[in-house]
């Protein structure tokens, strides 16, 4: 059943609108985004539509086809739970109290690490913008829903995510300067080339709001505050600034400084037509996560070394991290070699076989007609 169809059905009326936006994933630039430097991510084939149709009297009324039950119902910034804060912390932010009916559908691998959440505040705010006549543009709704995650949630993300869903372009890499909000559109033709970005969910579920991600941020400002500088993006002179730092600041701070270097090279790659040799970038990123800003794990090392071996030209854990999902750029020849590879070591672990998603570049958030929802 579609979205639209879904919404006709529960609420018995036509929805006034329909919107799309979709997860990301991250090609380079981990833990970068709230410490003000440069990522880029690219939007993935999985996301979150919803149907919604304006109401008057401030109630909010959500029905997730991924959810049993009948819809829930919410007073307009009233305290939320599980999924429904995300949806209800947009209009807690917007500061509108005219409500709205929504119905809400998902298909983001769960656990995978694919950044539902954003998508889900995101397709939000765009039928909110439209509905209201708003005025926002895309990286407004994108700040909007940082501000809900941040304010309403509690969980202190950078801006990467929403942007991701809300700006990028089908077949490209969305480079993002954290600070001044700035972004391009990098191509990204994978198929041209004979590549794919093969995505490895490992299948360990994780949650990033039970204080290992706010500690790495804490770590970041704290060192930022002791280097005298704004933000970690800042440092100049690593080496200088590694010698007044130590234990997990110092090892914050080498991550960071390094891998804004390695965006930024690879973006030099990318327009070079070099996308091949971005490999080793992918590489040496994972090995910073996992040394320096210590947020792998031991099945995301396992996925990578296993891609590796199977003949993947690059790999890398991508987003927060503590689980989640790898990333190994595989010629088409070997996809099926990578995946075999990473299937063998975690069944020689006795691990739950890992899932495989191709990663194919789409378009940001946008509106879909309601019929063909």
């Amino acid at each position: 059943m579609s979205v639209a169809d879904a919404f006709r059905v529960t609420f018995q009326a036509e929805p006034q609108t329909v919107w799309r936006a979709p997860g990301r994933v991250n090609l380079i630039g981990e833990h970068t985004d709230y410490n003000d430097g440069f990522v880029l991510p690219f939007a993935v084939p999985w996301g979150v539509s919803a149907a919604v149709s304006p109401r008057t009297d401030g109630v909010i009324r959500l029905h997730s086809l991924q959810s049993d039950g009948p819809p829930v119902t919410i007073e307009a910034h009233e305290q939320a739970q599980g999924w429904t804060r995300y949806v209800v912390g947009v209009f807690a932010m917007l500061g509108d109290t005219r409500g709205a009916d929504l119905v809400i559908d998902g298909d983001v691998p769960r656990g995978a690490g694919l950044s539902s959440s954003a998508a889900l505040e995101v397709v939000v705010g765009s039928a909110l913008n439209e509905l209201y006549g708003l005025g926002l543009t895309p990286m407004e709704i994108a700040l909007l829903g940082q501000k809900a995650e941040n304010d309403f949630v509690g969980m202190p993300c950078g801006i990467m995510d929403q942007a991701a869903s809300a700006l990028s372009k089908e077949g490209h890499a969305l480079f993002l300067d954290c600070r001044s909000l700035g972004s391009r559109n990098v191509p990204l033709d994978l198929a041209a080339h004979g590549l794919r970005i093969l995505i490895v969910d490992t299948r360990v579920h994780h949650e990033l709001a039970d204080g290992q991600y706010a500690k790495r941020r804490a770590d970041c400002e704290s060192a930022a505050r002791k280097l005298g500088v704004d933000a970690l993006r800042d440092v100049e002179d690593l080496a200088g600034a590694l010698s007044q730092l130590q234990g997990d600041e110092r090892k914050r701070v080498q991550h960071v400084v390094t891998e804004n270097h390695r965006v930024e090279a690879l973006i030099g790659l990318l327009r070079a037509g070099a996308i091949t040799e971005i490999g080793a970038l992918l590489n040496a990123s994972h090995l910073s996560l996992r040394d320096q800003y210590e947020v792998s794990s031991p099945e995301l090392d396992v996925a990578v070394e296993a891609s590796l071996r199977g003949g993947a030209r690059g790999a890398r854990m991508t987003g927060g991290g503590f689980g989640g999902s790898a990333i190994a750029l595989v010629a088409e020849d070997r996809v099926s070699d990578v995946e075999l590879s990473v299937r063998n070591a975690y069944a020689e672990r006795g691990w739950l076989e890992p899932r495989f998603f191709n990663a194919t570049p789409v378009d940001g958030a946008h509106k879909v007609t309601a019929q063909g929802s």
